[in-house]
C-alpha cells in the first residue's frame, strides 16, 4: 500500500503579524482587581457609582420610569438615524435650559448617540470634515492636560490632530493652573481649531474653574475663531444640582458661542450599559440647524446606523415628568452627597493618622474622581502591597470608598506618602 504524504497547504492570512494590543488602562485595571486573590482589596479605578456597601445602584426614579416604558408595550423597531425625537428635545432643554434663546428659536441640532463616547466621536468626526487649519493640514482639537484618557484616542481615530492646553498645575498636581490655561487659550490656540472643555467634574482631576474663571474663558475664546466643544458627563452628579452643573454651558451660549455639546446619561442616571447620550450643536438659525443635523446623520449612518431605544425612552420619561424629574434630582443629590462624605472621611482619616501633608484638595475637588497627587511609583506600591487599585496618574474613584474601607485606604496612603523615602 502506497502511503500518501500529507501536504499542508499554507493559506494566506491577513492576521499575520498582528500584535497584541495593550489592555485598556481602566478595563484592564478592573480585570487585575478581579484576578487578585487577596482577601482585602479595594477598586478605586472604575467610574461607576457604588452605594455605601460598594454595590451597584439602580435609582428608584429610573426604575419607575423603566416600569412605565415596559408597561407601555412599545415596539422594538429601529429608531431614526438621529434617535428618539423626544429624547433629543428634552436633552437639549436639560442642558441649555427650556427658556434658552437657541431652544426657543429652534436653532439647535441634536442627535442621540452611543453615550458620551459616541457623542464625542460623532462630533469630532464632523469637525474633521471642516476646513483644516492652515489649509490642507489636519484639523486641530485642543484638550486639557490632563483629560479623560479616551479623548485623545477618539480624536485621533476621527482624523484630528490632538494638542494640549495647560490645565492642572504642574507644581501642586492637584489644583488648576488658571494663568497657564488662559495664556494658552489667548496666545497658543490656533484660529480655526476646536477646543474641548469639561462642563463640570473634570475627569480625571475633579478640578473645575470657578464661575468667574469660566466667564473669563468664555470672553477669551469669543475673541478667537475657534469651535467650543463641551463634554458633559456629570450634570446633576457633580454638585447634586443639575442647574448648577450646567452653568458653564449656559454661560457660553448666553455669551454667543455656537457650542458643540456631548452629553452622557451613564453616571447621572446610572444607565451605564444602556449607552444613552446626545450630541447637540447651537446654530445661527433653524435652517443651519437642519443642515447640520443632516450632516450628523450622514456620519452616523455608516458608523452604527441608529442608536438603541430603551435607555433613551427611560431618560425621556424622567425628564418629561416634573415629579419624576424632581425625584431623580433628589436621588442624584444623595449620590453626590455620599461621594462628598467619602471625600471628607478620607481627608479626616489621613489627618487623624498624623499625615503632615496637605490633603485639602481631596475635598476641594468635585465629582466622582479625585486627583490625589500620588506618583506612579506610589500607585504601584498601593497595588502591590495593599491591593488598592487606582489609575497610574493617581486618580481615584471616590465612589469606590465606603465606611468599611476608607480608613484602610487612608492608612495605606499615609504609609506610602510619609515614609522616610518620601520625606527625603
Amino acid at each position: 500500500m502506497m502511503l500518501r504524504r500529507a501536504r499542508r497547504i499554507m493559506m494566506y492570512s491577513s492576521w499575520t503579524g498582528v500584535e497584541l494590543a495593550p489592555a485598556d488602562p481602566i478595563i484592564g485595571l478592573t480585570q487585575a482587581f478581579k484576578d487578585d486573590p487577596a482577601a482585602t482589596k479595594v477598586l478605586l479605578g472604575v467610574g461607576a457609582y457604588r452605594d455605601g456597601d460598594g454595590k451597584p445602584v439602580v435609582l428608584p426614579s429610573v426604575k419607575k420610569a423603566e416600569e412605565r416604558v415596559v408597561a407601555s408595550l412599545q415596539d422594538h423597531e429601529y429608531a431614526a438615524i438621529s434617535g428618539l425625537a423626544d429624547f433629543c428635545r428634552l436633552s437639549v432643554a436639560f442642558a441649555l435650559g427650556a427658556d434658552s434663546k437657541p431652544v426657543v428659536e429652534n436653532r439647535v441640532a441634536c442627535v442621540q448617540t452611543l453615550s458620551g463616547t459616541g457623542a464625542c466621536r460623532v462630533g469630532l468626526a464632523m469637525l474633521e470634515r471642516l476646513p483644516a487649519v492652515g489649509g490642507g493640514g489636519k484639523p486641530i482639537v485642543y484638550v486639557p492636560s490632563p483629560t479623560w484618557g479616551n479623548h485623545p484616542n477618539i480624536a485621533k481615530d476621527a482624523g484630528l490632530e490632538v494638542r494640549r492646553y495647560r490645565y492642572l498645575d504642574d507644581k501642586t498636581k492637584t489644583s488648576l493652573d488658571f494663568e497657564g490655561l488662559m495664556e494658552d487659550l489667548e496666545h497658543t490656540v490656533e484660529p480655526g481649531s476646536a477646543i474641548l472643555l469639561h462642563a463640570c467634574a473634570h475627569n480625571p482631576t475633579g478640578v473645575d474653574p470657578s464661575r468667574e474663571q469660566w466667564a473669563r474663558i468664555s470672553r477669551a475664546l469669543a475673541q478667537k475663531d475657534v469651535q467650543v466643544f463641551f463634554d458633559c458627563a456629570y450634570q446633576g452628579f457633580a454638585s447634586g444640582d443639575p442647574e448648577n452643573d450646567a452653568w458653564a454651558i449656559r454661560k457660553f451660549v448666553e455669551d454667543g458661542h455656537n457650542i458643540l455639546l456631548a452629553q452622557s446619561y451613564a453616571k447621572n442616571f446610572g444607565l451605564y450599559g444602556e449607552r444613552v447620550g446626545a450630541l447637540s450643536a447651537v446654530c445661527e438659525d433653524p435652517q443651519q440647524a437642519k443642515a447640520l443635523e443632516s450632516q450628523l446623520k450622514r456620519i452616523i449612518r455608516p458608523m452604527y446606523s441608529n442608536p438603541p431605544v430603551h435607555g433613551a425612552r427611560v431618560v425621556a420619561t424622567v425628564l418629561a415628568d416634573p415629579n419624576l424629574k424632581a425625584r431623580w434630582a433628589d436621588e442624584c443629590k444623595q449620590m453626590a452627597d455620599r461621594i462628598q462624605g467619602m471625600r471628607l472621611a478620607l481627608k479626616s482619616s489621613l489627618e487623624d493618622l498624623g499625615s503632615t501633608k496637605d490633603w485639602s484638595h481631596i475635598t476641594a475637588q468635585i465629582g466622582m474622581f479625585a486627583f490625589t497627587g500620588l506618583t506612579q511609583d506610589q500607585v504601584l506600591t498601593l497595588r502591590q502591597r495593599f491591593h488598592i487599585y487606582c489609575t497610574l496618574d493617581g486618580r481615584i474613584s471616590v465612589a469606590g470608598l465606603t465606611s468599611a474601607n476608607v480608613h484602610y485606604v487612608a492608612q495605606a496612603i499615609h504609609e506610602i506618602t510619609n515614609s522616610p523615602a518620601e520625606s527625603s
